[in-house]
């Protein structure tokens, strides 16, 4: 499994310009991208200017067709309109999951 995580800071309002399209990104990911098992993003509830991303892949090779799929690439012109103050996205390869918590 393929974990990413990571965090992009935005202006506050270049989160709200983006949310149409980060959710229409969700959706179209979790519809159609094989090997998608999570795909979220969330705005930081303590700093509004933080988008946390959180997804999760069944491997490499779906993260890849992933990163080639059109909604990447509109993604990523969405993204490239925008004034984005840092970043940090990293992916892990996660073999040994425990769970911490669920109900």
């Amino acid at each position: 499994m393929i974990i990413v995580e990571g965090w992009v800071r935005l202006a506050a309002e270049e989160i709200e310009r983006l949310r149409a399209a980060a959710v229409e990104m969700m959706r179209q990911t979790k519809a159609t991208d094989p090997g998608c098992l999570e795909y979220a993003y969330a705005v930081d509830l303590a700093e509004p200017d933080l988008l946390r991303v959180i997804e999760r892949w069944a491997d490499q090779a779906a993260l890849d067709a992933h990163f080639a799929s059109p909604h990447m690439a509109m993604f990523r012109q969405a993204m490239a309109a925008a004034t984005i103050e840092g970043a940090s996205i990293k992916a892990y390869q996660g073999e040994n999951i425990r769970v911490l918590m669920q109900s």
